[in-house]
């Protein structure tokens, strides 16, 4: 069985703006989403008062799942809609149901009139410890966003998407994170940009004699090592236009930059634990919270 575009839905305007992200994902991929709703349990004492009794824990889980599903079909026809449900804390469930899927989606409700996104405890959870893609979309993401507007200015669904921008670590390029980049971009059939921020030698810190050209030489030395990471990725992509932004300055600031015209963000998390617990990496947190384009976290060795 395939696995599915999985998003977690539970009502909330965040949520179902990230089970239309998830559906037009899954229509781009040719793949079923499934819609999953977590009931958490109430305490025993507070189970028993009349409005959160047997009858309305049965409403809800029956009704959210029900709805969207009628909802979803009628809005993409053609993708298959499947509804789950499951029973405990939502962050272990999600984290669970991320593990089983091709990649899970997630809402946040944003900064408001700031950019980037308001990372509550659930998705943070999640986004630390899923071992497959997670996507989080903002409030109000139209389908629209993600493509360039038309010669009119207007927004449009008609027109190209917008391209695609990975955030890369030249020094340890992996190839799940890369495969994932592509792969985003030959769906769209839009341009892959591959972002890599390094920083300035540290001989800028002083005065340095006119005509010494280390930043120069630097860059070009970045460059380089980008150009030769991808190589064998054009070649297995040859359709995918790639542009290649190699950038002094902090990676995770000049990624930010980067994907102010993005339809889709991809950035990496190391699979790592400390004694504090997992981290999402310094990278991709900034970019959550500075980026308002959906976001990919891609886990990775």
């Amino acid at each position: 069985m395939p696995r599915t575009v999985t998003v977690g839905l539970d009502g909330s305007a965040e949520s179902r703006a990230a089970a239309e992200w998830a559906a037009r994902e899954a229509r781009l991929r040719g793949l079923p989403v499934k819609i999953l709703h977590v009931w958490e349990p109430v305490p025993d004492p507070m189970a028993e008062a009349p409005l959160l009794g047997d009858e309305t824990h049965q409403y809800w889980t029956q009704r959210i799942p029900r709805e969207s599903v009628e909802w979803l079909t009628q809005r993409y026809p053609g993708v298959e809609v499947i509804a789950d449900q499951a029973t405990g804390n939502p962050a272990e469930a999600l984290t669970e149901a991320a593990d089983a899927a091709e990649l899970m989606v997630l809402g946040s409700r944003g900064f408001g009139g700031i950019s980037g996104f308001m990372l509550g405890s659930v998705s943070h959870s999640v986004i630390a410890h899923a071992e497959r893609p997670v996507v989080l979309v903002r409030a109000g993401e139209q389908a629209a966003d993600e493509h360039v507007a038309d010669s009119a200015g207007v927004p449009s669904t008609t027109t190209s998407f917008r391209p695609v921008v990975l955030g890369l670590d030249v020094a340890v390029p992996d190839d799940t994170l890369l495969e994932f980049a592509f792969n985003a971009a030959t769906h769209r059939g839009a341009a892959l940009r591959v972002v890599h921020g390094w920083p300035p030698p540290p001989v800028f810190a002083y005065g340095m004699y006119a005509g010494f050209d280390a930043g120069g030489s630097s860059a070009r030395r970045e460059a380089a090592v980008l150009t030769e990471v991808l190589r064998p990725w054009r070649q297995k992509f040859p359709d995918v236009e790639v542009i290649e932004a190699s950038r002094s300055g902090s990676p995770a600031q000049v990624l930010v930059a980067a994907s102010e015209d993005a339809s889709l963000v991809v950035v990496g998390r190391r699979i790592r634990t400390s004694p504090l617990g997992a981290h999402i990496g310094h990278v991709a947190h900034a970019v959550l919270h500075h980026v308002t384009a959906p976001v990919a976290v891609v886990a990775h060795d």
